[in-house]
């Protein structure tokens, strides 16, 4: 494992902890008017585009190999079309917090992935406990809405975003050895267009285009979209890229048990949904695992 600065390492963490918790609100603002797959699609085809500028004009750009292109397509599509794209997917029916109550439960694949996958060892005690208690402090957080919902008519949603979990950590995973270039900016910009570029054609197999007329999405549904391609693809999405070389992917995907605390709070703050002694109550839970599992892990580094 590299290395890296003590305040890149916050930097990074502050990025995929909060900027992706906001995400679920921004996304759930894009989807109500917006077809799913050309939302995800278009976004990460502009983040990638941008970040491939951005690497173009480094003075230590180097030229992407066939073999790299062949991961980022696999990379992106298990990550943005076969990830994200499916909860943007289920957010049509699903709520926000509830997907990202769902989406917690990829830490659990990381683990069982890196084990079985890349013969690391079998994950200590005290990293089951972690996990387990960032699953029930993200129950505890969202339990009360999941009790609340229509039941069978969510049950597609939760299984779209069960499997963009396991597709998620899947490619988090694939992505730590297989051939890439050095600088996580084009890493993540060649991704992006990979995944990107196959969410538009699902976006154009599931007949997206018919009939579509921007000029009707909104301006909620813009400015959602806006702060995915910006803060969600550019920003997050490269500080995630960046950690999971130089940080555990167990520690890096504790990211999945904050997210529906700042999904959570966002919803109280923004649209008024309800704040709970239950909800604090996880939420204190939530932050207790994540402390389990990363100073477990700076002992073992």
């Amino acid at each position: 494992m590299k290395p890296a600065p003590r305040f890149l390492l916050i930097a990074a963490f502050a990025a995929v902890y909060l900027l992706w918790g906001s995400t679920y609100l921004a996304i759930k603002y894009a989807v109500a008017t917006m077809p799913p797959f050309l939302l995800a699609g278009s976004r990460f085809v502009l983040a990638g585009s941008i970040l491939m500028l951005v690497s173009r004009a480094s003075a230590t750009y180097e030229r992407p190999t066939l073999v790299q292109w062949r991961t980022s397509l696999i990379v992106g599509a298990m990550l943005l079309a076969g990830g994200n794209g499916l909860v943007v997917l289920a957010e049509r029916t699903l709520p926000s917090s509830l997907a990202a109550l769902l989406i917690a439960s990829e830490p659990f694949w990381i683990v069982l992935l890196s084990w079985w996958w890349l013969g690391q060892a079998r994950p200590s005690g005290r990293v089951v406990l972690g996990l387990l208690l960032g699953f029930a402090g993200v129950y505890l957080l969202v339990g009360e809405q999941l009790a609340a919902g229509s039941g069978r008519a969510q049950l597609e949603g939760v299984g779209l975003v069960l499997l963009a979990a396991f597709s998620w950590a899947a490619g988090s995973i694939y992505g730590l050895r297989a051939p890439r270039p050095r600088s996580p900016v084009l890493a993540s910009g060649m991704q992006m267009l990979a995944g990107g570029a196959l969410l538009l054609v699902l976006s154009t197999a599931t007949g997206e285009w018919r009939g579509l007329r921007p000029g009707q999405f909104g301006a909620a549904a813009w400015l959602g979209w806006g702060y995915l391609v910006v803060f969600g693809s550019l920003v997050a999405f490269t500080a995630y890229s960046w950690l999971l070389q130089h940080a555990p992917p167990t520690r890096v995907a504790t990211y999945a048990y904050v997210n529906p605390v700042v999904a959570v709070l966002l919803g109280w703050a923004l649209l008024g949904e309800k704040m709970t002694v239950q909800m604090l109550v996880g939420a204190a839970v939530i932050v207790g695992s994540v402390v389990l599992i990363t100073t477990h892990q700076k002992k073992e580094g």
